[in-house]
Parts: C-alpha cells; sequence; structure tokens
C-alpha cells in the first residue's frame, strides 16, 4: 500500500452518499477519484427539467435529525442550496386526513433537488483551492475491479480499463450494483448488499397551464397504487408551469416494472383524478429500479482493511437523504482510521 500522503482512492457513485465520503476523504489530504455513471451528481437527488417546467422525481425532501446533519443542512441553506419546505400536507385513505408528523422540519434543495449535490462537487473542484485532492469521473460506468500488484484497477464500459490504479475502492452504489463488483472480490460485503432487496418506484411528472385548485400541495397515500403526490411547484425557489410529481408504490411498481410508459400514466393519472387530479397537458415518466430497500440494514456501512474496499449507502443506514450522508462520512472515517493507512 501507498504512504499516507500518496494513498489514492476511488469512491464509486456520486450520490449524496459519495460525496460525503469524498468530501471527508479529500480533507484528510486524501486524493480522491470519484466516478458516476451518470451526466450530473445526486443519485437519487434528482430534477427533471423541461420546458418551461422542472421536478424533483426522486428523493422529494429530507429530514435532519442528526446534529452533524442539521449543521450539515444549515451550511447548505447559507449558501441558497437548501430551504425548509411548508406544504400544505396530508394523508389520503379514501378520505383526506391530518398529516401525523405536522411539527416534522422537511428540507428541499434550491432551486432544485441536485443543488445541495453541485455545490458539495463545485467547493471540491473550485478553482481556488490550494491542493486540488479531487478529481470527477461523469458518464463512466464502472463494470469490474481488479487487484494487481500495485493496487486496485477499474474497468469501465466507456474507456476499458482505466490508467490509474487505487490503494482502496470505495463503493457508494445501490445494492444490487454492489453485488456484481464485489462477489468474488470481498464475499463478506457481497454477501451484506446479496441479503437488501430494495424495490422499483415509478414516477410520473404531470405539467399544467395552470394551478391545480386542490386542498393540499403534499399527500402521503394509503390506498391504490400511489403512495406519494406532490405539487412540486409549492417547493421554494421553483418556477415555471405548475407540476406534479406522482410515486407509485412498491408492490405496484414491482408489477409493473416492465410495462410502458403510456400504460403507467394512464393508470397513475386516473388515480390521481380519484383524489381531486385533473388530466394534464403534458406528463414524463421515469423508472426508478432501485427507489428504496424492503428491509433497511442498520450496519450503516462496512469496510475491509484486508481488501481495501468498502461500501456505504442510505440502503445501509435507514433509506434516506440523512442517512446516506451519514453513511459515507462514516466509511471515510473507517479508512482513515484503517491499518491500511
Amino acid at each position: 500500500m501507498s504512504a499516507i500522503d500518496d494513498s489514492h482512492i476511488a469512491v464509486i457513485g456520486a450520490g449524496i452518499a459519495g460525496l460525503a465520503c469524498a468530501d471527508i476523504l479529500q480533507r484528510a489530504g486524501r486524493r480522491v477519484s470519484l466516478f458516476d455513471k451518470s451526466r450530473g451528481v445526486g443519485g437519487r437527488m434528482s430534477t427533471r427539467r423541461g420546458d418551461d417546467w422542472q421536478c424533483d422525481h426522486g428523493a422529494q425532501y429530507f429530514t435532519a435529525r442528526d446534529a452533524d446533519f442539521y449543521a450539515e443542512v444549515s451550511r447548505w441553506r447559507q449558501a441558497g442550496v437548501a430551504d425548509l419546505w411548508q406544504p400544505r400536507l396530508r394523508v389520503w385513505d379514501g378520505a383526506l386526513l391530518p398529516d401525523a408528523d405536522s411539527a416534522v422540519e422537511r428540507f428541499v434543495g434550491t432551486p432544485r433537488m441536485t443543488a445541495p449535490a453541485r455545490w458539495l462537487i463545485d467547493n471540491f473542484l473550485r478553482d481556488d483551492s490550494p491542493k486540488k485532492n479531487l478529481t470527477l469521473h461523469l458518464q463512466t460506468t464502472i463494470q469490474r475491479l481488479e487487484r494487481r500488484h500495485n493496487g486496485w484497477h477499474l474497468f469501465a464500459a466507456e474507456h476499458g480499463w482505466l490508467t490509474e490504479c487505487f490503494d482502496a475502492v470505495l463503493l457508494a452504489l445501490p445494492a444490487p450494483q454492489v453485488l456484481p463488483l464485489l462477489e468474488h472480490k470481498a464475499p463478506e460485503l457481497a454477501a451484506l448488499a446479496g441479503r437488501a432487496k430494495m424495490r422499483p418506484c415509478w414516477a410520473l411528472m404531470l405539467q399544467y397551464d395552470a394551478p391545480l385548485e386542490l386542498p393540499f400541495d403534499a399527500l402521503f397515500v394509503n390506498r391504490g397504487p400511489l403512495r406519494w403526490l406532490a405539487r412540486d411547484t409549492s417547493k421554494p425557489a421553483r418556477s415555471g408551469r405548475e407540476t406534479w410529481l406522482l410515486h407509485a408504490n412498491a408492490d405496484w411498481s414491482e408489477q409493473h416494472l416492465d410495462s410502458e410508459a403510456d400504460c403507467v400514466a394512464a393508470i397513475l393519472s386516473a388515480a390521481f383524478a380519484e383524489i381531486g387530479g385533473s388530466p394534464s397537458q403534458t406528463w414524463t415518466a421515469h423508472r426508478w429500479r432501485y427507489a428504496n430497500t424492503e428491509q433497511i440494514l442498520v450496519d450503516g456501512c462496512e469496510w475491509s482493511a484486508t481488501s481495501g474496499l468498502g461500501i456505504c449507502g442510505d440502503w445501509l443506514n435507514g433509506g434516506k437523504v440523512e442517512g446516506a450522508w451519514l453513511s459515507g462520512r462514516e466509511l471515510a472515517r473507517k479508512v482513515l482510521q484503517s491499518p491500511f493507512n
């Protein structure tokens, strides 16, 4: 292994867990290469944008119960990339019911959910940084890991074998994407990922030319194919056309995983109409294959100093944005405290 000052660590996955992990490592002086298959950072803290509309179609909001994460959210708010969202929130169970958690503080990224992640990565890469310890590689899908005499090597679908080698590889990915990468490299980590059952979610974004006259801005749904809907334009710092987000529940999404988008849109729109929604002028659908974990694992993260491999993510730590952030930080700390250094 390399000396402390020379260690080079690959973090695969630039969602909030990967970003939090990379943040701690690069602040400690480690050289970090951050990889993601997408065109941008943020993972499921994601926003779809169209012609005069936008919609958070992944994570809808986040809470901050941990003191450290609350401090981080305060930092985001001070930077103008997050704010408190106070929707008219109700519950639907065949009738409108009060929200049982009305006192909970719910935060969103501003002007879109991707903003905190974008702000974090911009800070990593800002021009006035005295020492840049992080490089970002987007649209780079890591498909294989191989341990050689000088460290770990990565194979990307878009680029083949990468020229750099790494002293450690940390995976901030959904469990089903962890498993094929680690099953022959770190059996104990692969077994942990194999115990997680991640479930899908269909998301439908509806655009309107005028606001809908409904007595709520967000709704937990306890019957039918839907589990959540929200008026995206009720969130702070939003602009553009009236847009609603509909999330299907996990059972329905699983049953319709391979359905055509037109079919999904018709069924979910009809369910929205039963609650008072109107036909939309335009719509966009998105299928999240790995939206949530059926049974959340509570390990937080796992690190193998022997192999130089580690895993983190919301599926290991409560399934929420806060859990993902805490998981990534904890993995970074384990790496920094490890004999591998």
